[in-house]
Formats: C-alpha cells, sequence, structure tokens
C-alpha cells in the first residue's frame, strides 16, 4: 500500500485547504473558524456522523465501513497555532498579526481531512473511523477536555493514533518507537522573599537575588544526584524577575519559573517532592523564605508496543521508510491523554530540511500531505480490514 494515487490528485485541493488555514490561525481552544470549516468539510465528504463543541471546539466525524465488526478507530488531528508573529515571506503567510501555523497543524488537520474524503469515498473497512480535530494542544489540554468530555466512551474509540509533523526528517520518511515518544511536561513557579534594601548595605540586607541564585543551581542536584542516572529528567529554570529594576538595589522578593520534563512517573513523584522542599531549605540557610508551586502538565505520551507495530508496518507501505528506534523527545505533546485510557500509537512525518516547529520562519511542507493522509487511511484500513 504506497501513497495512494487518490491523494496525489487530491493535493491541489488538500494545499489550497491547508493555505486558508495557514492564512487564518486561531489560538487555544478560539478556533471557531477552522472548526467550522472542518465540519463543514466533514458534511461534503458524506461522514455519517459530524458532531461540533466537544471539548468545547473540538469536531468529530464519523465514518461506517461496508460492514461493521464493531471494531472503532480513532485518528486525531490538533487545529489550533501559536502566539507568534510570522517570518516566512510566504503569499498565504497569517493575515493576523500575533498569530501564526508554527507547529504544522494547518497540515495535520488536513491530512486528517483528506483520510476523511477517502475513507467516505471508498469505504473499504469493517467497522467505524472516528476523525477527532482537537483544540488547545498548545499549551490549554485540548486532548484532555475532549477526553473529560466522554469523547472515548461516547463513540466507543478503542484505539487511537496520531502523527506530528517532524523538521529534519526527510519528507515521506516516518519515525517511531514503542513506549514514551515525549515527556510530560511540568512547571514550577518560587517565591523567594528576603530583605530588600541599598546595595551598598548589603550586610542590612537578606539578597534574595543571591539565595536566587543558589536555588537554580541546587535544583541541577536533582538530575545529578536524586535521581537514577539512567532515567531522562530536564529541568528548567527560564524566568528570573524581581520586585525592582534598578541597579542599587537588593530586591525584596524574586520570582523563578520554569519546567520539568520526565519520562518515568515515579521520576516525576520524586522530582516534585524535591522541588517542595529543596528551594524551602535553602533559602532558610540564608535566613529568607520560599513558597513553591509546582504544576503537573501534560503526561508522558506513551505508545503501546503492538499498536506502534501496526503503525510502523503502515508507514512502511507507504514509504518505504520508517525507523521504529528514534529517539524519544523531551517535548511534550497533549495526545498523551488519550493514549492514556486508549492502546494507540504516536508517530512522526518528516517536514524536511526546514525550520524548526515554534520558529516564525517555519512552514509546513505540503508535498508530505500524500504520505500523512495515506498513513492515516491505512491505519483505519489495517486495522479493520474489510471483511
Amino acid at each position: 500500500m504506497p501513497v495512494k494515487n487518490r491523494f496525489a490528485e487530491m493535493l491541489p485541493e488538500l494545499t489550497a485547504i491547508r493555505r486558508d488555514f495557514h492564512e487564518h490561525p486561531e489560538l487555544l481552544f478560539d478556533v471557531h473558524r477552522t472548526a467550522a470549516k472542518v465540519a463543514d468539510l466533514l458534511r461534503s465528504y458524506g461522514c455519517d456522523e459530524v458532531v461540533t463543541g466537544i471539548g468545547r471546539t473540538g469536531v468529530i466525524g464519523v465514518i461506517h465501513g461496508k460492514t461493521d465488526s464493531g471494531k472503532v478507530v480513532g485518528l486525531r488531528a490538533d487545529m489550533d497555532a501559536l502566539p507568534i508573529n510570522e517570518a516566512t515571506g510566504l503569499d498565504y503567510a497569517s493575515k493576523t498579526p500575533g498569530k501564526m501555523h508554527a507547529c504544522g497543524h494547518d497540515g495535520h488537520t488536513t491530512m486528517l481531512l483528506g483520510a476523511a474524503k477517502y475513507l467516505c469515498e471508498t469505504r473499504n473497512f469493517d467497522g467505524k473511523a472516528v476523525m477527532i480535530f482537537q483544540p488547545a494542544e498548545e499549551g490549554g489540554g485540548g486532548g484532555d477536555e475532549m477526553v473529560k468530555d466522554g469523547m472515548l466512551d461516547r463513540w466507543n474509540i478503542q484505539e487511537v493514533y496520531g502523527m506530528h509533523n517532524m523538521p529534519g526528517i526527510p519528507v515521506g520518511h516516518f519515525e517511531i518507537r514503542p513506549g514514551p515518544m515525549m515527556a510530560a511536561a511540568d512547571q514550577f513557579e518560587i517565591i523567594v522573599t528576603g530583605k530588600g534594601g541599598h546595595a551598598a548595605k548589603p550586610h542590612d540586607c537578606i539578597d534574595t537575588l543571591l539565595v536566587a541564585s543558589h536555588i537554580i543551581v541546587g535544583l541541577q542536584s536533582i538530575a545529578s544526584r536524586n535521581v537514577d542516572p539512567l532515567k531522562q529528567i530536564v529541568v528548567s529554570t527560564c524566568v528570573v524577575s524581581t520586585d525592582s529594576n534598578a541597579h542599587n538595589v537588593i530586591p525584596q522578593t524574586v520570582v523563578l519559573k520554569g519546567t520539568v520534563r520526565t519520562f518515568d512517573p515515579a521520576v516525576q513523584d520524586l522530582v516534585e517532592a524535591r522541588m517542595n522542599l529543596l528551594p524551602v531549605q535553602m533559602a532558610a540557610a540564608y535566613g529568607a523564605t520560599a513558597t513553591v508551586d509546582f504544576q503537573r502538565g501534560y503526561p508522558a505520551t506513551v505508545n503501546a508496543e503492538e499498536n506502534t507495530a501496526f503503525a510502523a508496518e503502515v508507514a512502511k507501505s507507504v514509504s518505504g521508510h520508517i525507523s521504529t528506534d528514534t529517539a524519544p523527545l523531551m517535548g511534550a505533546e497533549d495526545f498523551s491523554y488519550m493514549l492514556n485510557e486508549r492502546p494507540g500509537a504516536y508517530i512522526f512525518l518528516g517536514n524536511g530540511d526546514t525550520a524548526m516547529v515554534h520558529h516564525p520562519a517555519y512552514n509546513f511542507d505540503d508535498n508530505a500531505i500524500p504520505f500523512g493522509s495515506s498513513w492515516y487511511a491505512g491505519m483505519v484500513e489495517a486495522r479493520m480490514p474489510a471483511a
């Protein structure tokens, strides 16, 4: 099952759809235009059921096969953009300042729409295919919202699959791995309070910047001295702010913000415990106080072994190029909420030699559309072969 000829025929049509999405980016759950267009296209393709407003602004399209074995496979694409000013100079660049499809979700949505049109035309499978168009992947937890809204149970989705484009991988090449594919992403805020004063009289102060500096360094001991060195972990302090911007003032308070990335839930628990203890004790040693707010974010994205093998076989049949031992990424993905509830797999599709995602010069390569649409459709046909 190489790239389906139908998708080559559809490429101009799908490219126009993708570029329209690119011109009109929307953020988080505010994807009303995008969702409305998706729903209209699904209806025009002949989906048996189209439902909007799932997980606030998500869209579901249900396609029945020629026969119904009772099997149900879900395919997911994300729809939202990023708060970035585009710097591509393209004819179809974003028309909305401060918003840009800098992660390729316009391409993901288009590839799944292509698969939906093909499956409505052919229906060469035994069961039901559920097309999941999700809002708010970029920090809003739209995947979690759709799960909480009962999506998986309402349509009896038994397994679920997702895809993401990846710059640096040749167009048409796929990469996947069983087990952890992307990391859990937690965040923290630490407020250090001391005694502010004049920089010329530090002995009359409790220097919060000094304390905060020691905390920043001390947090790295969690990775180097508390966690098994064979386990992956990243602790990053990314923001340091004070209540003063004067060059001669020792601030009263300092705020530190950052992120923690892990794969193993036991490591995640250990890190949270250390994060809640270490800054408090270090601040106390200098006569200051510290409060810690540790927030769990997206869980790790973990591929089920059997489903990963099927996903890899379909990818191999589509392009002949599949790596099944790609290194896991420390980035996070809220498709993890769906994989926590149902077995499935998440795969990367090459976007060629382009700027990295989340960069103002990034652009999705439309030549990847036939490969992605073929993989989506192929997963339905392979997991629910016609009787």
